[in-house]
């Protein structure tokens, strides 16, 4: 199903919508269409033009969004890379760079994504006992994207979002490199 950026009145990225949400908004009148996807909508009269940016009309009240510590948000921050062997993929899981059974805690800084090959290599040892390299250190992000991370990274190709979506250097396309 198409997906649809979701604005607050003040341009603030709200959410990322499904087309169904996005028209029952935009027919209740509570949303305007910014952006039209080039592909129309089909339905029973005919064809409509399918949003792909819409902006509520009045102001939505919510609460300072928190960047929330998750499995989802791991692989996306490391861009769903192996952050030992550099392999990318869906196919990944989330390694603890130090050891829970040494104390490792279940933060930012010591989680990432890691192959499966990698983590069997790894096992239960340190990244030096394993002789084994990070190729970034891993950090927590130190902004705080209104949408998930996983959607935020999503949206950066969009090239019809992009005007709405704020720009972060440590998601942009040269931090890839």
């Amino acid at each position: 199903m198409k997906e649809v950026l979701l604005l607050n009145a003040d341009y603030e990225p709200l959410n990322v919508c499904h087309m169904r949400r996005a028209m029952a908004l935009i027919l209740l009148g509570k949303a305007e269409v910014l952006e039209i996807d080039e592909l129309p909508l089909r339905t029973a009269g005919g064809e409509l033009p399918a949003p792909s940016v819409v902006k509520m009309r009045y102001h939505v009240r919510r609460p300072m969004p928190q960047l929330r510590l998750s499995r989802h948000s791991i692989l996306a921050r490391d861009r769903y890379t192996c952050q030992y062997c550099g392999v990318k993929g869906k196919d990944l899981t989330l390694d603890h760079v130090v050891p829970r059974w040494l104390g490792g805690p279940q933060t930012w800084d010591n989680l990432v994504a890691c192959c499966r090959k990698c983590n069997l290599k790894k096992g239960d040892k340190t990244p030096n006992q394993a002789h084994m390299k990070l190729k970034t250190v891993p950090r927590r992000p130190h902004f705080i994207p209104y949408i998930s991370l996983p959607a935020y990274l999503k949206a950066q190709n969009r090239g019809d979002w992009s005007l709405y979506i704020p720009y972060f250097e440590a998601f942009g396309p040269e931090a890839e490199a």
